[in-house]
């Protein structure tokens, strides 16, 4: 089921879908494929929005720095100075946090309008990224399939193609508070991740070396615990690239009781705990699990590749599972 959700200073009409399943009930806008909102219920059955999102359309033209529940890309996360070199060739691209380039530059696939197209259980959003596009190579057909399975589990599954060389690494944005999104601080849920390493940064959030051992650190999240604050950070999972989506995390909330579980194919998991987010928020208000590739992958042949090549098929898997106990 689709509505009119509002129309763009171009006059390009944005459209909302909603899909219900196994009583969860997500809503989808056509604008930057954004996960607008996220009713599951808790241990007594009451259900809550547990994504961040806003009411209408020009909350997320007006504040589009958090990108809340969008689909990110080209490129997830930064890459440093805006620059990288692909067989030879160097690629400039918009430095929208300067000097770097972030979640694809300044109208990256967040700020875009999809095509929308129904399918059993869930919608199926394309749209080609010519080449240049931010200053990426290639011209790149996207197709996002989101589904809600049979137990309400909400699917994410990313497949692009290109014509050139060229760079792909896509996730999904979104902000979780599972005690609902009006709730407040939801530094006080509990994270376990897979991850025995992450990726430390400098003052600009790009990798400054190899992933780093996290025993004896505040990275350390193997066994369950309070998220806190203070986290923009990738985790390198142990199970690297795989074929089929795997358990990566769990986040739970005692107060609900609500369970999500994160499953990807991905080799990287971005965690974010909201600490610059602004008004209408505040710091800390939701916690972001971003499957994808390492930050700055395109600069660094050590990490896991995201070179796509014409004749490949990218392919990327994430599976965010509810429960409550």
């Amino acid at each position: 089921m689709s509505e009119h959700f509002g129309t763009l200073s171009d006059g390009t009409e944005v459209h909302r879908w909603t899909l219900e399943r196994a009583g969860v009930r997500a809503r989808v806008l056509s604008y930057g494929g954004i996960v607008q909102s996220l009713e599951v219920p808790d241990r007594d059955g009451r259900t809550a929005d547990v994504v961040l999102g806003f009411a209408d359309l020009d909350g997320y033209v007006t504040h589009p720095g958090p990108y809340l529940g969008a689909l990110i890309g080209r490129y997830a996360n930064r890459i440093a100075g805006g620059r990288f070199s692909l067989d030879g060739v160097a690629h400039v691209l918009g430095p929208n946090t300067p000097p770097h380039s972030l979640h694809g530059g300044a109208r990256g696939f967040d700020k875009r309008v999809w095509d929308v197209t129904p399918v059993a259980h869930g919608l199926r959003l394309t749209r080609v990224s010519p080449h240049g596009e931010e200053g990426f190579p290639g011209r790149l057909e996207v197709t996002a399939t989101y589904t809600l399975e049979a137990d309400g589990a909400l699917r994410f599954v990313y497949e692009a193609v290109t014509d050139a060389p060229t760079v792909v690494n896509l996730t999904n944005h979104s902000y979780f508070n599972l005690a609902g999104a009006a709730s407040g601080d939801a530094g006080g849920h509990e994270l376990r991740l897979a991850a025995s390493r992450f990726t430390p940064v400098d003052a600009d959030l790009i990798p400054t070396g190899v992933p780093e051992d996290v025993t004896g650190t505040r990275f350390d999240f193997r066994r369950t615990r309070k998220v806190g604050s203070g986290y923009d950070h990738n985790f390198a999972l142990d199970k690297g690239v795989t074929e089929d989506a795997r358990e990566v995390a769990e986040l739970y909330e005692p107060s609900t009781g609500r369970v999500l579980t994160v499953s990807t194919t991905e080799p990287g998991l971005q965690l974010y705990t909201a600490d610059q987010l602004g008004e209408p928020f505040s710091p800390g208000d939701g916690i972001a699990l971003e499957t994808q590739h390492f930050p700055d992958s395109p600069n660094r042949p050590d990490f896991p590749s995201t070179v796509l090549r014409p004749g490949e098929v990218y392919r990327s898997e994430t599976v965010y599972a509810f429960s409550a106990r």
